[in-house]
């Protein structure tokens, strides 16, 4: 997703800095150009080459370099870079750089640069939390970084508490959200449901689908790297939720209506990808059903239709989209959906086309406006979910 961004790497002299050699090797795998700058005092815990051997690039520690060339490289790496991180960074690199000094190849380099700025402390805890350093770190917010709260845990030196470097997925992930794309929906809230819903029998079974939740999540992470505030309401699910997104979880038809109706006001866009429950058990029995000989038969009641109350709720100038899983007459009954549902835009798919299906990481669906229709073809359901993203923005902005 770092496909032609350049990305600086800062590494200071801390323990913590053979994790960045780590984050290196993600950002490249990201396709990204890393560029790695080291403090004099980093090279006594790792050594230029291992960044070198990573990244296919030098490593560069000394601003006096005898080569004149080297001496100005600093403000022409600046110019070139998209994005800044320092990780670690020691308490005294915080300081040099809240207060613009500038002494060495990565204070000077950073000091030249205009683009997005992420800092990742990394000490013991009493310097983390000693007051001067708090300071400085409320200095670089004003200044526009972003600092990345340490982890909590046991430290090189024996104590325990805050101070330790975020894993290198952690802070890959941090970098994602600010340079791998765009941020046309920054300012925006989306809203987005995603998995099965269960509802309950007895205490030991309930009645749910094959929906895995992929769909939802997938929205939920390409509107976050596009800027926007998310909340996801979801679905008992197996698979990890995307970062920096509010997660709400529910179990039955009723709790999802119950946290969607509620924050529906709050919503720009609102997809609901879930397949929630058309039907719930008319009584929900306390004890476990014993089995018995002969058939069993189930009442059932309909769970509230929320897609139709959405439409039927909506606040001017907000976009609803749902979905909807079919296994025949797949277009025309989905546009049935939209007129009924009073909604903008349906992503009907067809179960029993091959990489539509549930559970799988693709998708083949056709988007359903009331201007048109596009046929997406068979596609990641990240690279879907972008595609919905982007007829949900030309939607807002008519």
């Amino acid at each position: 997703m770092l496909t032609e961004k350049t990305v600086l790497l800062g590494v200071t002299g801390g323990i913590a800095a053979y994790k960045a050699a780590a984050l290196a090797s993600a950002l490249v795998k990201q396709h990204a150009n890393v560029e790695v700058i080291m403090t004099a005092h980093a090279t006594e815990f790792i050594t230029p080459l291992t960044f070198e051997q990573l990244t296919g690039n030098r490593c560069m520690v000394d601003t006096f370099d005898r080569n004149f060339a080297h001496q100005v490289e600093h403000i022409a790496l600046a110019d070139r870079t998209d994005l800044v991180i320092v990780a670690p960074a020691t308490a005294n690199v915080c300081a040099k750089l809240a207060h613009g000094l500038a002494d060495d190849m990565l204070t000077t380099t950073v000091l030249a640069c205009p683009c997005p700025k992420l800092l990742a402390p990394a000490m013991n805890t009493k310097m983390f939390e000693n007051p001067v350093t708090q300071d400085n770190l409320d200095v670089l917010r004003r200044y526009g970084w972003e600092v990345i709260a340490p982890a909590s845990g046991r430290l090189a030196c024996g104590a325990v508490g805050s101070g330790k470097l975020p894993e290198p997925d952690q802070l890959l992930q941090h970098i994602l959200r600010a340079i791998a794309l765009p941020h046309d929906l920054a300012g925006k809230h989306v809203l987005v449901t995603a998995g099965p819903t269960q509802e309950a029998l007895d205490p030991v079974r309930y009645l749910t689908n094959h929906s895995t939740g992929k769909m939802g999540y997938a929205i939920a992470k390409m509107a976050m790297l596009r800027g926007a505030e998310v909340v996801l309401v979801s679905g008992p699910a197996s698979i990890a939720p995307p970062p920096f997104v509010e997660v709400v979880k529910i179990t039955s038809a009723q709790d999802m209506f119950e946290a969607v109706s509620a924050r529906q006001d709050w919503a720009d866009f609102i997809v609901k990808a879930a397949a929630v429950a058309d039907y719930t058990p008319a009584e929900y029995v306390e004890d476990k059903l014993k089995k018995k000989d002969g058939d069993l038969s189930i009442p059932l009641k309909r769970t509230q239709d929320i897609l139709k109350y959405l439409g039927e709720h909506r606040r001017p100038g907000q976009v609803l989209c749902g979905f909807s899983m079919e296994t025949q007459n797949m277009l025309e009954n989905s546009r049935a959906k939209l007129e009924k549902k009073h909604v903008d835009m349906i992503c009907a798919n067809n179960l029993k086309v091959a990489g539509a299906g549930f559970g799988t990481d693709t998708n083949v669906m056709t988007v359903i406006t009331r201007t048109g229709e596009e046929e997406l073809p068979l596609m990641s359901k990240e690279d879907a979910a972008g595609r919905i993203l982007d007829l949900a923005l030309a939607l807002m902005e008519r």
